[in-house]
């Protein structure tokens, strides 16, 4: 017994031993601990803050290709947007009714032109401009344009019966005016930084094919943006960007010749943009010279780029340009490169 005692002895020991060891830690500095805590919790909420701010300016509204599919489709049941056409009556007011659902400020410049081919024939033709963010801070205004009026005769139609008819325009007129009118309504429920104008200019095709600068008796093609340029001289915007034929199936849109010459770095900040979203419809070569609409702009020093399909589709002018050549996943590709560019400012 006197063994188990002297055990149960040892073992008190042992224990107290072991609680006096413990006790003689040195207790925790809490003068030094808080002030450690509150860092951590300062920098946590310092980096939740940051990330929550760059996630708020770096989110861009989405662009609906589907939607813009359907202004397409719309604009071609209209029939041709020809002048002196009822076609080209009814598009101009659904133009500027659905401009002015969006727009700060809608305006038209009407003008008349008479056909050099037949002086008797005069066209009432109107350039429609939408603008937004008029209060926008430091003044910064891009352009963003299309032509809206078709092509009078399907010169190019393989069938020599066609080539006198009027072409429906679904990608050489329709698809860059259906991007505008979806970034229209992004512009107006999600408004960038700087100042916009939509425009939209008449008489783009009614050129001759076989037009020179000498040939008085041609039209010269992209009528209504050099009347337009000619008399809004005050007018000059940051930069533009041109759309036409934007819809291919198989879109392809390389650097066109003019607008590297004469706007090189806004066609760099726009191919930077489409790798960045990944549209792989621009391609990185330089394509050819187009006369569009962007040549009234860039010959009075204002930098635009022409976005445009080339080498041209095989239906471009002629009764073939339907809906059916068009895809919503080709204006995909374009409305997100100009959110990306827009909304990057």
């Amino acid at each position: 017994m006197a063994k188990k005692k002297s055990k149960t002895s040892s073992s008190k020991k042992s224990r107290n031993k072991s609680s006096a060891r413990r006790q003689e830690k040195p207790p925790q500095n809490t003068a030094l601990s808080r002030p450690i805590r509150w860092g951590i919790l300062a920098t946590t909420l310092a980096v939740v803050t940051s990330v929550t701010w760059l996630l708020y300016h770096d989110t861009k509204p989405k662009f609906n290709a589907e939607r813009a599919f359907e202004d397409i489709v719309r604009q071609v049941e209209f029939g041709p947007r020809v002048p002196g056409l009822e076609g080209h009556r009814q598009a101009r007011l659904y133009l500027v009714e659905t401009l002015r659902q969006y727009a700060d400020q809608v305006g038209q410049q009407q003008f008349t032109y008479t056909d050099r081919r037949d002086s008797l024939q005069t066209f009432a033709a109107a350039n429609i401009i939408a603008s937004f963010n008029l209060e926008s801070e430091g003044n910064k205004r891009v352009m963003l344009a299309a032509h809206w009026d078709t092509r009078p005769r399907a010169d190019q139609d393989p069938d020599p019966l066609n080539q006198t008819l009027p072409v429906p325009g679904a990608n050489d007129g329709a698809s860059g005016v259906a991007v505008l009118l979806e970034m229209a309504r992004l512009l107006h429920s999600d408004p960038p930084d700087i100042g916009v104008d939509i425009i939209l200019f008449d008489l783009e095709d009614m050129g001759d094919s076989d037009y020179t600068d000498s040939a008085e008796t041609k039209n010269p093609f992209a009528i209504g943006s050099e009347y337009f340029a000619q008399n809004n001289a005050h007018y000059r915007p940051s930069y533009g960007i041109l759309l036409d034929m934007v819809c291919d199936k198989n879109l392809r849109i390389p650097k066109e010749a003019n607008s590297v010459a004469l706007a090189k770095p806004i066609v760099d900040k726009i191919w930077q943009a489409a790798d960045r979203v990944g549209a792989s419809a621009f391609i990185d070569e330089q394509g050819i010279a187009v006369v569009d609409d962007h040549i009234a702009f860039l010959k009075r020093g204002i930098p635009v780029v022409d976005l445009i399909h080339t080498p041209f589709p095989s239906y471009w002018h002629t009764v073939a340009d339907t809906p059916e050549q068009c895809s919503a996943g080709s204006l995909q590709q374009v409305g997100d490169v100009l959110v990306e560019v827009i909304y990057s400012e």
